[in-house]
């Protein structure tokens, strides 16, 4: 008995068979690119999420920030580059708020009559309690600068004095450099930089996108550091102001 086209039909069998495997990896192959770009994007999108979530925290942190009310510490330090905190350090040291003041960042070419003729106040308090720290050109030296001062004098309590959209990222850096010290934030509030409304505000909206960029570089490099042992803060480097 005989089975009419079985020989044809097993070949066209075979052949589907081989079509179907030669066409597997090729199918792979073209499907594969689409789950990498669908992965990216899904990684891309949490990234997103993330940096947007850690952002809205960061612009909360500033724009609510306010001067604590009867803080006091050992020591006050103020960092310079922005207006309005040096005399709100000397106001804190005159009301006896500390028993010393460090202003951190003076510029070499500044004297320090220069420095007491812009603050008047500056000037009956100059010679009692008031130093001024110029080693410091960013707030990475400042952190450095701040932790010579606070050991020399044995303070354990130190009161960080400068704009309030700095606070984050210069309470970062002291952490670092002064572990063992206590650190009250003193946080500079000027309204005319419309910080509370930024969304409105070109100029504020650039303030903090550019800060809050720093502060991510400057908590990734820490962590580095962290993980690396430790390196020492003391370097200026250009992620600060």
């Amino acid at each position: 008995m005989s089975v009419t086209g079985w020989p044809h039909a097993a070949s066209q069998a075979t052949a589907g068979r081989d079509a179907t495997l030669a066409a597997g990896p090729a199918s792979r192959k073209r499907r594969a690119p689409r789950r990498l770009l669908r992965t990216l994007l899904l990684a891309a999108g949490v990234v997103s999420a993330l940096v947007a979530v850690d952002f809205s925290r960061f612009v909360w942190s500033v724009t609510s920030a306010a001067p604590p009310a009867d803080a006091r510490a050992d020591g006050i330090v103020v960092l310079t580059g922005g207006a309005e905190r040096i005399p709100n350090g000397i106001e804190l040291l005159a009301a006896g708020r500390a028993s010393r003041m460090l202003i951190s960042g003076v510029n070499p070419r500044v004297s320090e009559a220069a420095v007491t003729r812009d603050t008047p106040k500056l000037a009956a308090l100059d010679t009692c309690c008031v130093d001024f720290g110029r080693e410091a050109a960013d707030t990475v030296g400042n952190a450095a600068e701040a932790r010579k001062w606070v050991e020399a004098h044995g303070f354990r309590s130190v009161m960080v004095v400068t704009s309030a959209y700095h606070i984050p990222r210069s309470l970062a850096e002291f952490a670092q450099a002064l572990p063992d010290r206590t650190l009250i934030p003193y946080p500079v509030v000027r309204s005319e930089l419309g910080l509370d409304a930024w969304w409105r505000n070109p100029a504020a909206a650039r303030l903090l996108g550019a800060e809050y960029l720093k502060y991510l570089l400057a908590r990734a490099r820490l962590l580095v550091e962290r993980a690396g042992g430790g390196a020492s803060s003391g370097t200026d480097r250009s992620t600060a102001l």
